[in-house]
């Protein structure tokens, strides 16, 4: 895939599947744009400081590039409680994080994106939206939100040429998820739960989402593509 003299934003660069998809596409020779609280070290890129959670998002974005090629938006949390345990701020952080912000970067992002006359935005969701699990109710109800968000931009924003995208990633191995992970005992009871045996890493993510912002994906929108080892799809006997 060839990124050559296309500017992409990336919301979210500075760590796990963000950080992975900067380099994958900075080696592509892509024009870098990143937003974060942080830069992110050793990516040669123009970057924001933005909080997604802070309502004046435009202002932090408002010298984006006059054309832009394609947006990812990374940003994620992990609240796994029990339901009753769950308190009104946890449900409204996770939808700050995880759906208002994406709405916020994105109506920033538009006229950008129309501009390109073949834009393409990426969204990451989880397979907890439509694989029930337990003590996810916070989370996925954040990112069935941004499920629904994604499909209604994919048809209203296809008269602009501009496809959205979602991918729906299983457990994968980032900071984020560092406490499922932190010993030799959870990696494992972790990966037997995937038909593929193994958890995801950040550069399985990155390289669909690369795909999805790419030509080479032209003709594909409002679609959510499970990344997540079997998963959601598969039963093993």
């Amino acid at each position: 895939m060839n990124f050559s003299n296309k500017n992409i934003l990336i919301v979210g660069a500075s760590s796990g599947v963000g950080y992975a998809l900067a380099q994958q596409l900075e080696a592509a020779g892509a024009n870098l744009f990143t937003a974060s609280r942080t830069q992110p070290e050793g990516i040669k890129s123009t970057h924001f400081n933005l909080d997604v959670s802070d309502e004046a998002v435009a202002d932090s974005l408002k010298n984006l590039p006059e054309v832009l090629h394609g947006v990812a938006y990374c940003p994620g949390t992990i609240t796994l409680k029990p339901f009753q345990s769950l308190k009104d701020e946890h449900f409204m952080n996770d939808m700050q994080i995880n759906t208002f912000g994406a709405v916020r970067v994105l109506k920033a992002a538009y006229k950008s994106l129309r501009k390109a006359k073949g834009a393409s935005v990426v969204l990451f969701t989880t397979v907890a939206s439509t694989v029930g699990m337990n003590f996810h109710a916070s989370i996925a109800t954040a990112k069935a939100a941004l499920e629904g968000l994604g499909k209604s931009l994919a048809v209203e924003w296809a008269s602009a040429e501009i496809r959205v995208n979602m991918i729906a990633p299983s457990l994968t191995d980032t900071p984020l998820a560092q406490n499922l992970l932190s010993s030799e005992d959870k990696r494992e009871a972790s990966a037997k739960r995937h038909p593929l045996a193994r958890v995801g890493k950040p550069e399985d993510i990155a390289q669909a989402a690369a795909f999805l912002l790419s030509d080479q994906s032209s003709w594909i929108t409002g679609q959510t593509i499970g990344v997540d080892g079997g998963m959601s799809t598969l039963r093993p006997i």
